[in-house]
């Protein structure tokens, strides 16, 4: 057990930027009980960016995401007994790799596969990881608790003042009823369908909404915002490829509504406190729910199956069915394929939640 704070403390999350954005809570947690430690991040390059501005890191360390044997050598050449604790979010061999080349006190998480035996060795404390039933924020968490450190589930997101000067120059934040549609995730597995987001995006304008639609610069992403502003019956702002997550974060703390599907986007927009519906399909909610705001307890927010509201956040789950979550990808199992119980969504049912979830701010 350690009983001085550690000068220098490496968090390793090396996955995609969902789960770099859940590990923030663990972050805050060690920053609120060791403010004098100073806390690096290792995450793979493009995930970084949901991290700019946060107050309680030091540093922020990437390597590529398919590294070549020269990076990684490079990478622990660089870290290399820097630190005096490190700790692995991930049951990873190279997580874990990372955590016992970085320093002598070292935590990590085991999973229940055959290489566990070693990794076991190369750990100081171990957290046995639950990727069924327990949330990833609580799963995270967990490494802290094993220091007797008392938890924070607090989600951090920043932004700073040029990220309030691009915005404010783009938007009338104060003034308008925003409502922000994110329609394109990361894997066409958690997508919904366009005729849904039009319907939903016509509803909204018809009731008061300056609707803006966020999302990444990809060829896809433009091509399915532009083809929905083609169809509305009104003009809405496209904001696709044109803010950084911190410019996102400032937009979304000032919008009445959010929608979205499975990404990144829906956690930040929960964790703000935004009324948000989140439209779930394949995805474990227990494990994946977005974390709703001022949820303090370390307690799963939703439960494995149905449509459920906590706090600012109603999960729609895709059409209910015995195989509804599958927690595959796709009904065709790979990233590209579709969901039916995505597609059967109605817009019907998204506006409901939003009458349900709305009412908190009224």
């Amino acid at each position: 057990m350690v009983k001085i704070p550690p000068g220098r403390l490496l968090i390793i999350c090396t996955r995609r930027i969902g789960d770099v954005l859940l590990v923030t809570p663990l972050i805050r947690t060690f920053k609120r009980h060791w403010p004098a430690t100073q806390i690096d991040v290792l995450v793979f390059k493009g995930t970084e960016s949901i991290l700019a501005s946060n107050p309680d890191i030091h540093a922020i360390i990437t390597i590529d995401e398919h590294p070549h044997f020269f990076s990684h050598c490079q990478l622990i050449k660089k870290i290399f007994r820097r630190y005096d604790m490190s700790i692995s979010t991930l049951p990873g061999d190279k997580s874990t790799l990372y955590a016992f080349f970085a320093a002598p006190y070292r935590i990590g998480m085991l999973g229940d596969d055959k290489s566990r035996w070693w990794k076991s060795y190369l750990l100081t404390e171990i957290v046995e990881f639950d990727n069924l039933s327990t949330h990833t924020l609580i799963m995270n968490l967990r490494l802290a608790e094993i220091l007797q450190l008392t938890p924070f589930p607090e989600i951090v997101l920043s932004w700073n003042e040029k990220d309030i000067k691009v915005v404010s120059q783009c938007i009338d934040i104060k003034k308008s009823k925003l409502a922000i549609l994110h329609v394109f995730p990361k894997f066409s597995y958690k997508e919904w369908v366009k005729q849904g987001w039009l319907q939903l995006a016509n509803w909204l304008q018809q009731s008061g909404y300056t609707i803006i639609f966020s999302g990444d610069q990809t060829k896809d992403e433009k091509k399915i915002v532009s083809e929905i502003l083609d169809h509305l019956k009104e003009d809405a702002i496209n904001m696709v490829g044109c803010l950084t997550l911190g410019q996102l974060a400032f937009l979304l703390s000032f919008s009445k509504v959010y929608i979205g599907p499975d990404t990144v986007v829906t956690h930040m927009a929960a964790a703000l406190g935004v009324p948000t519906v989140a439209l779930f399909g394949p995805t474990n909610p227990v494990k994946w729910g977005p974390w709703p705001k001022a949820w303090n307890n370390l307690i799963n927010p939703f439960n494995q199956i149905g449509s459920q509201q906590k706090n600012n956040v109603y999960l729609i789950q895709g059409t209910e069915g015995s195989c509804v979550p599958c927690q595959q990808e796709g009904c065709d199992r790979h990233v590209k394929s579709r969901s039916r119980c995505l597609e059967n969504l109605t817009a019907n049912r998204v506006i409901s939640a939003i009458h349900v979830v709305t009412k908190m701010r009224e």
